[in-house]
């Protein structure tokens, strides 16, 4: 097996043993964090009924709108950050669950975790 893949089955792994313990509710939603090469993504999901309540993403006409260069560094995270807070705070969500996805809270998904909380929301 070479390290690419390795790597991938270990956060894979990481992310399951997590979400067997993280779950959203509609007062409580799960924020999931996705990082591809290019893009950043973020929702709101809420587990018990099995419906996303808010997503933002490098991708999403809000982001797009901003201007910003690049999609993949953290201002980028940063920016989709400040646009999933927006949106859950005009939705009444107060607090959320963090589900980091099985990636280290380094970099990008620390600078997307830290603007939802500049923006307000607690986790």
């Amino acid at each position: 097996m070479d390290k690419i893949k390795a790597k991938r089955l270990a956060r894979l792994a990481r992310h399951r043993r997590v979400r067997k313990k993280v779950s959203g509710t509609s007062q409580k939603p799960r924020l999931c964090v996705y990082r591809s090469l290019k893009h950043i993504y973020a929702q709101l999901i809420d587990d018990a009924q099995g419906v996303t309540l808010a997503s933002a993403s490098t991708l999403s006409p809000d982001y797009k709108k901003m201007k910003l260069s690049a999609g993949s560094n953290k201002e980028a995270a940063k920016a989709v950050g400040r646009i999933l807070a927006d949106v859950a705070l005009e939705k009444g969500i107060q607090s959320v669950v963090f589900d980091k996805n099985g990636y280290r809270y380094h970099g990008r998904i620390r600078a997307l975790a830290d603007a939802v909380r500049e923006k307000g929301l607690q986790f």
